[in-house]
């Protein structure tokens, strides 16, 4: 009997439309003969699955379950598609671990974590990973420039503490910009970190569970044509994205054993996407993404390919690695 899977897409968040991409791409990629998909949009007005044709039937928050032709529809695994919140904060997570229900992510305690960038440097640095040096803010706390600036230096990075795909994020270059920056940052999220400028190579590495095993994709090298790796550059053609990496085989081992250290240490499970700068050959942790971009134009996708993991083996992958593991 084919197993019932709930792909959840959407979200509260600004990654909202590229979550919806990302999960329509898992949808048309999984096998139909050995799965019933269903879409299921989680938005803040609304919680729906989709049929093939886009007929929305109303999620039951009590079970997750829906009703179709007087027959109600329960999951046996949820793909998690959503980057943000709430997929990517550990909090449906969470609402599924009450229901007992697996899903292809890490679990919620871990999500939360990891999409607490300051907890999650916090964290590594305890164990030995390099990271910028960073200056911690929450709205309305008083803000001392020059304090800032003898910490961090200039440049310097203003992000929110908690989103992604590179919103709200801002290149300060003279200490004029970072007050603009500041109030950038707050409007995606009440907390923020300044961050030291790393000069170096970029890179984003994949590191997924593959078959039971920790697996480390090909390094991709980013090249903006913006200041720095910004959404623009993400997602309308501003960088080129090159795998492999132009690296040294030295750098290359240094960034897999820090990316797969990284994967353990933070107890992760399913796909993850971690961005680093090289600097000369050691590997300095910027941040990790656990609902990366899954279409056919993202960098994890396109790593895994390279790997030669097709989009159907990746996602089916995910989906029974979870359905062998525990609650």
């Amino acid at each position: 009997m084919k197993k019932n899977i709930a792909i959840v897409m959407g979200g509260y968040s600004s990654e909202v439309n590229i979550s919806l991409k990302s999960g329509n791409v898992v949808y048309n990629h999984l096998d139909r003969e050995k799965y019933a998909l269903f879409r299921v949009h989680i938005l803040k007005d609304k919680w729906v699955a989709l049929d093939d044709f886009e007929i929305e039937y109303p999620i039951l928050k009590n079970d997750f379950s829906f009703i179709l032709n007087d027959e109600k529809i329960m999951f046996d695994c949820v793909f998690n598609a959503i980057h943000g919140v709430p997929g990517e904060n550990g909090m449906l997570l969470a609402y599924f671990k009450l229901l007992n229900l697996k899903h292809t992510s890490a679990p919620f305690y871990q999500m939360a974590l990891t999409f607490n960038k300051r907890d999650t440097l916090s964290v590594l640095k305890e164990s030995g990973i390099k990271t910028a040096i960073s200056i911690y803010l929450n709205k309305g706390d008083d803000i001392d420039l020059n304090q800032i600036i003898n910490k961090v230096g200039l440049p310097c990075f203003v992000k929110p503490n908690n989103a992604g795909s590179s919103y709200g994020i801002s290149k300060a270059h003279t200490k004029e910009e970072i007050l603009p920056a500041i109030e950038k940052a707050y409007k995606e999220d009440s907390e923020i970190l300044i961050e030291s400028f790393l000069d170096g190579t970029e890179v984003s590495v994949g590191v997924i569970q593959y078959k039971g095993e920790i697996k480390v994709l090909p390094i991709t090298e980013i090249v903006t044509e913006n200041d720095f790796f910004d959404y623009e550059a993400k997602y309308e053609g501003k960088s080129k994205e090159i795998t492999p990496a132009r690296i040294s085989e030295k750098q290359k081992v240094n960034i897999e054993e820090t990316a797969k250290k990284v994967y353990s240490l933070l107890n992760m499970s399913g796909f993850s996407r971690s961005e680093f700068i090289l600097v000369d050959d050691e590997p300095y942790f910027l941040e990790i993404n656990t609902v990366p971009g899954l279409t056919e134009e993202s960098i994890l996708p396109q790593q895994s390919l390279l790997a030669g993991i097709s989009l159907r083996e990746l996602f089916d992958t995910a989906i029974v690695d979870s359905l062998n593991k525990g609650i």
